[in-house]
């Protein structure tokens, strides 16, 4: 891959905009197909959950935590206002019932009351925060006391590996984002880290694993 596609991609990957935009969205439902069912076995969304998801894409995962419970109230926020529009075509039914509601906002100003979300997720997002504590801090402000958050990411040594991560990707090893957790007011309860089938990149195959920090708010 040449370096002006990867910037492209890149740009891509941070804010889904036009016609490409709407093809990574959908490669995205395939790559992180995984990251979203470890996940949502670790979230494990109950009855009259109020979820959060902070850049939900296209939103194709969604069904998985409203299907089998209407009592379920999930929210998404994305940046890209073509992923709004996606997801909002994607879900209509579910919008209908005002189980699932979009917004179009920026993790750094998340617009919910304080203490009023059960759960908060987010996969793929913070390697593009440019001060991840205003982030994590707003997410703290908007979950109940002991409400959960949990933050899933590439493992450091397979971030290392993608090539399209040196343009604009932040790359955490597990101390750092334990950290950063830690003095924005959450308790980081388990780290589970899961394995995926290698992927193959211009020829070289790397080593994936997903790392999945399950924190409460304090």
């Amino acid at each position: 891959m040449d370096k002006d596609f990867l910037q492209q991609l890149a740009q891509q990957l941070r804010k889904p905009d036009g016609d490409m935009g709407k093809k990574v969205g959908e490669n995205m439902n395939a790559s992180n197909a995984l990251m979203n069912t470890f996940t949502l076995n670790e979230l494990k969304a109950q009855s009259n959950d109020c979820i959060l998801e902070i850049g939900m894409g296209n939103g194709f995962f969604i069904k998985d935590i409203v299907a089998n419970d209407h009592s379920i109230t999930y929210y998404g926020c994305d940046y890209s206002e073509l992923m709004i529009n996606e997801a909002t075509t994607l879900n209509q039914s579910y919008i209908e019932t005002g189980q699932v509601k979009f917004f179009l906002a920026s993790a750094n100003q998340l617009p919910f009351l304080a203490h009023s979300i059960d759960k908060v997720f987010t996969i793929n997002t913070i390697y593009f925060w440019s001060n991840p504590s205003v982030e994590l801090t707003e997410i703290h402000r908007v979950l109940k006391p002991g409400g959960q958050f949990f933050l899933t990411v590439r493992s450091k040594s397979t971030m290392e590996n993608i090539p399209v991560t040196q343009f604009g990707f932040k790359i955490y090893d597990q101390a750092l984002l334990k950290d950063l957790l830690q003095t924005t007011g959450f308790m980081v309860k388990q780290v589970v880290e899961k394995e995926e089938p290698d992927m193959e990149f211009s020829g070289n195959t790397i080593k994936v694993s997903t790392w999945i920090f399950c924190a409460e708010a304090i």
